[in-house]
């Protein structure tokens, strides 16, 4: 699948439920509307879904949320898709997580072939998680990365900086991570979804937190890269990498190699730009598979430049209404 800028195509990230069991302040309201069930793809549906990307060549394939692991029978899916890592047809299959389910998990997903996993976390502060989260606990997500890293799978600490809340404690997240065998990377705050938070409380350049890490430690540039969009910088003192997401001051779109599908099957081809495509409706459809192959090459063609994301100073609205809960994160 090659876009009209002639950027191919081959990594998915798919939800499969817009429900979670935290409601961090950044990401979704307190009192959140779900989508009713019968809304959202059965898992046979999504293996489908999933696997026609494949078979267009998607080779790295991320399931997100909401929270997938709270996702009934979610490992059913997971054993399932599986196979394409077995066949060499996909290369990775990965998993965004909030960590609370990681304990029971862990081990499974070790056996289906999953070999590395992000963890959202954004402080080691038990009282500030339980403010951003709102129902969240430290503990049990801490002991869940410890089961996933017993497991074997290689964790990946995701952090979205947060001015006045998690700024200062920004290096000691990194010295943490590192100290426990993991990379750590940083994200920006996005303009999605209507939340009681104002954004411009929230939203920290990465730039300055570039800044304040420098103070600490020695950041040497890296060309490492894992098929996604954040940048990498070289720890010198501990040996591992430092990741910059930077959607809003320095976005990532002329190398946007990844499409995101929602759990009711609708198709975004950019995270910032409300265009879509029904692929529910195709699956769903009398032809099936072919017009499901059609719908996503229609889609792909579409495929925009790059994002808008800006923060609306008049009307504090998001650039994007729909919570990323809903896209996907």
């Amino acid at each position: 699948m090659i876009d009209p800028f002639g950027r191919r195509v081959t990594y998915l990230r798919l939800s499969v439920t817009d429900r979670c069991d935290f409601r961090c302040t950044y990401c979704m309201a307190e009192d959140m509307t779900f989508l009713p069930k019968r809304e959202v793809l059965t898992l046979e549906e999504l293996d489908q879904l999933a696997s026609a990307f494949i078979d267009r060549g998607v080779r790295k394939l991320r399931l997100t949320g909401g929270e997938p692991l709270v996702r009934k029978n979610i490992m059913d899916l997971i054993r399932s898709l599986s196979r394409h890592l077995a066949s060499g047809a996909l290369d990775e299959l990965t998993v965004t997580s909030n960590g609370s389910q990681l304990a029971r998990y862990a081990g499974e997903l070790a056996d289906c072939g999953v070999k590395r996993i992000n963890v959202s976390l954004d402080t080691l502060n038990p009282i500030r998680f339980k403010q951003i989260t709102r129902r969240g606990d430290l503990d049990t997500v801490l002991d869940g990365i410890s089961a996933a890293q017993a497991a074997g799978l290689s964790v990946k600490i995701n952090t979205v900086a947060l001015k006045n809340f998690n700024e200062a404690e920004l290096p000691e997240l990194v010295a943490w991570a590192h100290e426990e065998g993991m990379d750590i990377t940083f994200i920006e705050a996005m303009p999605m979804g209507e939340i009681e938070a104002d954004r411009f409380d929230q939203y920290l350049p990465l730039t300055a937190v570039r800044d304040s890490l420098a103070t600490r430690f020695t950041l040497e540039e890296s060309a490492f890269h894992t098929g996604g969009p954040a940048r990498y910088a070289t720890v010198v003192e501990t040996g591992r990498r430092v990741g910059f997401i930077t959607p809003m001051s320095h976005n990532f779109c002329e190398s946007c190699n990844r499409v995101r599908v929602t759990c009711t099957g609708i198709l975004y081809m950019c995270l910032g730009q409300e265009d879509s495509a029904d692929l529910r409706a195709a699956l769903r459809s009398e032809e099936g598979e072919a017009a499901l192959v059609r719908a996503i090459d229609e889609a792909i063609s579409r495929k925009p430049k790059g994002h808008d994301f800006i923060i609306d100073r008049t009307t504090q609205r998001p650039a994007v209404p729909r919570h990323m809960s809903v896209t996907g994160g």
